[in-house]
């Protein structure tokens, strides 16, 4: 947990919100905002707050601090994850945590509001998080969580959830404009007048970017939001619009042995023809009460997504192929808190409901240069299209208690049903896929928090988890079919200090036990059932550190090992398993119109094969930026990326095979797979500077 001095009431407020998880008895374990205001000024604390020593929460304060080349990296601010990309902006990132290669997204559940982020039975892969859609100037709060130990996360939650929130209005209307190398600019209007009974936020924001390729990725971003609100963070309600629109070219990983021979640049491309579209539109609304009884959260939304995707990993010309998805989400979140009297000093009992239902089109076909092959038979996979209706119902509950001033427990029980149903409208193998699989699976957890003695607490957390398999490796007709539901088991011990005056110190010792692993496999770009159990054990070591008035000092530290505890492939390394992470920043405030921030970031080797005979290198990069306030409205920031111009990975993978280059510049020379495995990677992107004008009014 990271703190901040900021004297932002409303925002700190949000953040104790949080973590005050029914601990006042007066709000619901997954809603960061139903806790009445709470008046803070100065660094907050979480001791008695928190259930485990993973869980925290942070705000548009911290969230401003960051420095971040991109949408997705204002995870980052989440301690020990790790937040990538192998091709074109618009691309939904690659995360990595507790041992994890999340891929776009499997294993670390987000949200926006209550709404869903990850996609089930995505055309690209499972549990698909594309968070370009966030204005980041927008959330007040990001509500993080990480292991299976919490009744009110469902699906994809076993490294962790994050839970991001909008705020429903912004104190003064933000103008922002953005200019940078490698053809950046970037625009933001917002502002939340008053209307009727409420006030009506607005924002638009529009960006665009080349990077520094050969084949400019020429992202161009469109994104915006509409939203009425009355009431306040106890009671009242809000509604919501939102749209996005992105289009791109891909620039996806090279072979390393081609770039070494000269045959490539390291900003090259192997197939200039590959990139893709995307557009979200969504509306939703929620609904909060609260009174001496308890608290009531409603949430519903309806999501409409779009993507259009041409990727080639084989770089043959015959090799590339398009993936599209065209779905529309809806559902809704219902939760029940109830004060219990005459249990422990504290007490109350949550009840929730989660629905939701995917109606999904997708396909897979063969391309070239955009253009679809004669015959889908290639090495990629085969051609298919399919219709799938996937819905699920998860209802859980959970009981908090303050059984007196040093021992309190949450104990829950969540329970799933999906339904996978899909139609398969063509395949290449003449399989047409058609069934319905009905699963249900069950999950209890625990936390025990003892003390806080000499300010220290001390946690103990066990839970079982879950994510689902795509609805089409579900229902297969032919070959062996995935399970619905994969189980996972954690178990983790922890401690929280506050022992020495100002440092602020975390550390979690977890495992995780996962029924059957899904891994990255290269050659397809896709994500496949091993079938294998696995297992995860590490640390994450977390210190915020209040040196001086104007010096905070943040320093996390995080190492796991993952393991297949299954005989089967060529070894027990789970390719792409994160292992070490560190980050590091320092954050100067306070001095007069002046403040700045300086933040590392390691990302660790890692095997690539599961005989760990190929690894990647490590990446270490630092970022900063300097502001200057011109005068109470108006600020300047200069900001610098990879400030070393570090040569390194942004990404790396192993595959069996590839088509690389020849002295013309033609693919054209096979690279089989008797000869393999062969290394591929993405470039983290040189030095690079950008100078943003931002304005209050």
């Amino acid at each position: 947990m990271h703190g901040n001095d900021t004297p932002r009431k409303t925002i700190l407020s949000q953040l104790i919100a949080s973590l005050l998880m029914m601990s006042t008895g007066s709000v619901l374990a997954d809603d960061i905002r139903s806790l009445p205001p709470v008046e803070v000024v100065s660094r907050y604390s979480l001791l008695g707050a928190a259930d485990s020593a993973n869980e925290g929460a942070v705000g548009q304060a911290q969230i401003d601090n960051r420095v971040v080349a991109r949408t997705g990296e204002v995870l980052e601010v989440i301690p020990g994850l790790i937040v990538s990309q192998h091709s074109g902006e618009g691309k939904a990132n690659q995360y990595f945590l507790r041992g994890f290669n999340l891929d776009h997204g499997l294993d670390f559940k987000i949200t926006l509001d209550g709404m869903p982020i990850n996609q089930r039975s995505h055309a690209h892969g499972q549990g698909w998080a594309d968070i370009n859609p966030l204005i980041p100037e927008l959330i007040s709060a990001i509500n993080y969580r990480k292991g299976p130990y919490y009744a009110a996360d469902g699906d994809f939650a076993n490294a962790g959830s994050a839970n991001i929130y909008y705020t429903d209005s912004v104190d003064r209307g933000i103008a922002s404009v953005g200019l940078g190398q490698s053809g950046f600019y970037r625009t933001l209007l917002s502002n939340s007048p008053k209307f009727n009974n409420g006030n009506l936020l607005y924002a638009l924001e529009l960006s665009h970017y080349d990077g520094p390729w050969d084949k400019p990725d020429n992202y161009r971003k469109y994104n915006g939001m509409l939203r009425y609100s009355e009431g306040n963070s106890a009671n009242g309600f809000n509604l919501t619009a939102m749209s996005y629109s992105g289009k791109w070219n891909s620039t996806d990983q090279i072979p390393y042995n081609d770039y070494k021979s000269g045959l490539i640049s390291r900003w090259g491309t192997m197939d200039k023809s590959s990139g893709a579209s995307a557009n979200r539109n969504s509306l939703s609304g929620e609904w909060r009460q609260s009174d001496a009884s308890g608290t009531v959260l409603f949430q519903a939304y309806m999501i409409q997504n779009y993507l259009d995707l041409y990727s080639n990993f084989e770089y043959a010309a015959d090799s590339q192929f398009n993936q599209r998805d065209s779905r529309v989400t809806s559902g809704f979140n219902l939760a029940r808190t109830w004060n219990i009297e005459g249990l422990g000093k504290e007490a109350t009992n949550t009840l929730g409901l989660q629905v939701q239902n995917d109606n999904i089109h997708n396909s897979l076909n063969s391309t070239t240069a955009r253009v679809q092959n004669a015959t889908c038979q290639t090495v990629i996979a085969q051609c298919r299209s399919d219709h799938i209706l996937q819905s699920s119902l998860g209802l859980y509950g959970e009981n908090h208690v303050h059984w007196n001033d040093w021992f309190r427990t949450v104990a829950g029980l969540r329970g799933d049903y999906f339904r996978f149903g899909n139609r398969g409208l063509s395949s290449s193998t003449g399989d047409n896929n058609t069934d319905t699989v009905n699963d249900f699976i069950a999950s209890p957890k625990l936390n025990l928090v003892f003390g806080p003695w000499a300010k220290t607490e001390y946690y103990y957390s066990v839970g079982n988890g879950y994510h689902s398999n795509d609805a089409r490796g579900v229902t297969i007709g032919s070959g062996t079919r995935s399970e619905g539901l994969v189980k996972t088991f954690g178990q983790e011990v922890g401690i929280r200090t506050e022992i020495i005056e100002g440092l602020q110190t975390t550390l979690a010792l977890f495992q995780l036990d996962s029924a059957s692993e899904i891994v990255y496999a290269g050659d397809t770009g896709l994500t496949e059932d091993s079938g294998r159990r696995s297992r995860r054990t590490g640390f994450e070591f977390n210190n915020y550190i209040k040196a001086t008035k104007w010096l905070t000092l943040d320093a996390d530290f995080a190492y796991a090992k993952a393991r297949f505890r299954d005989a089967g492939g060529s070894g027990k390394y789970i390719e792409g398993a994160v292992e070490g992470v560190a980050s590091i920043s320092a954050i100067i405030e306070n001095q007069g119109p002046y403040s700045g921030s300086l933040q590392l970031r390691y990302f660790g080797p890692r095997p690539l094969t599961e005989d760990n005979s190929m690894r990647s290198d490590s990446t270490t990069t630092i970022n900063g930026k300097v502001g200057y306030r011109v005068n109470k409205d108006t600020k300047i920031e200069f900001i610098g990326f990879n400030l070393l111009n570090a040569q390194s990975s942004a990404i790396d993978y192993a595959v069996g095979s590839y088509t690389g280059k020849d002295s013309s510049g033609n693919n054209t020379v096979a690279h089989s797979e008797a000869d393999g495995p062969y290394r591929v990677f993405h470039p983290i992107e040189s030095r690079a500077f950008r100078v943003v004008l931002i304005t209050r009014y």
